[in-house]
């Protein structure tokens, strides 16, 4: 096992508590690390005036890896995201975004096997943005009307969605090497090329041709609304799916919804030089201090980054605990209860405990 230095930024609202939980677990598998605990959201704005202090991302991009809880975004603080934003800042093109059954969770369907690999930085998150009534909007409408046949109402306001050929290739590169590498049959192309011919298009080409290079993984493409339809019907043909940052950020969310829904939902921010790895569920302040909060996705995504980090056998050993509680369903906190009965549930502490009595 080796030795490693990460940054942990332990987030908002129930963000401690589940930070607390998973360091605990990680520090158990018997895998050295030493954490580097760094500010973001509202604790950051309180201390640092910012919500994504530089301190935290120098200190994510000198690690090279980062565990992070929930956090809360200020309103009227120039950020749509904090997340967001951070996966700017260090480049983090790639979101990855398992979605597997837990035997004892909840769940609509069993047996769900599925990854979704969602592009980051690119499409229509890529933050070019023109409010209605402002002079920059006129100028953009201006030129668009100058240069289209369609016309765009003056008054309108205009989001650009933006793909590039090398971030497709970066994306779908991506996202063969993971199947390859984790045993993987076959990736599926999401895109609406046949209707956004151009940006979908080059999407949906340019994969085509890196697909080409992986004879040893089958491919296909769907379109991103039929996709939706067949993973309710028949999600057992799919395995790993690639889409634009849209589409990822709608389906990874049904895939969540597949297998228990957002607190069992683990997830990776992977990037050249360095990768943060979080749990998608929000900070929840209603449940903050309360030792009640459900650790599974953070456990989970602290299970990934041990993967990320070439631990296999320790993240392993950390998934199997963590399925061994829930499928026994004593020590679990009352989400994760079938009868949701508070006063029978384990607390956040109790859970984890069992989690690492079974490592």
């Amino acid at each position: 096992m080796g030795s490693y230095r990460v940054t942990l930024i332990p987030g908002d609202g129930i963000g401690p508590e589940v930070s607390e939980a998973t360091k605990a677990v990680l520090d158990a598998t018997g895998v050295t690390i030493e954490w580097d605990e760094q500010p973001a959201g509202m604790n950051a704005m309180e201390t640092h005036g910012d919500v994504l202090p530089e301190v935290t991302l120098d200190s994510i991009r000198a690690n090279g890896i980062g565990l992070k809880g929930p956090l809360t975004t200020p309103i009227g603080t120039g950020f749509r995201s904090v997340n967001v934003a951070l996966r700017q800042a260090l480049g983090l093109y790639a979101n990855l975004r398992p979605g597997k059954t837990i035997k004892g969770v909840q769940a609509p369907f069993e047996d769900i096997d599925l990854v979704v690999v969602r592009e980051n930085l690119e499409g229509m998150y890529s933050g070019v943005e023109f409010d209605a009534g402002t002079s920059e909007a006129a100028t953009v409408i201006g030129a668009i009307n100058a240069n289209n046949s369609k016309k765009v109402d003056p008054s309108a306001a205009i989001s650009i969605k933006v793909i590039t050929p090398e971030g497709v290739s970066r994306i779908v590169r991506f996202a063969f090497e993971y199947a390859r590498a984790n045993k993987r049959k076959k990736v599926t192309i999401v895109h609406k090329a046949n209707i956004m011919k151009f940006t979908d298009g080059l999407f949906l080409r340019i994969a085509q041709e890196i697909a080409a290079e992986y004879p040893d993984i089958e491919s296909n493409d769907r379109i991103i609304d039929n996709m939706c339809m067949q993973l309710m019907q028949k999600p057992e043909e799919y395995d790993v799916l690639v889409m634009a940052n849209l589409y990822g950020d709608i389906v990874s969310d049904l895939v969540a919804g597949m297998v228990g829904g957002l607190g069992v939902a683990p997830s990776g921010n992977i990037g050249l030089k360095a990768s943060v790895f979080e749990p998608i569920h929000g900070s929840a302040p209603s449940h903050a201090g309360k030792n009640e909060a459900n650790p599974t996705a953070m456990i989970l995504s602290g299970a990934m980054m041990l993967r990320h980090l070439g631990e296999i056998d320790a993240g392993e050993r950390v998934e199997n605990a963590v399925a061994g509680v829930i499928a026994d369903g004593d020590r679990v906190t009352y989400d994760l209860r079938e009868d949701r009965d508070p006063s029978k549930a384990a607390t956040t502490t109790e859970m984890t405990k069992a989690i690492i009595d079974r490592l």
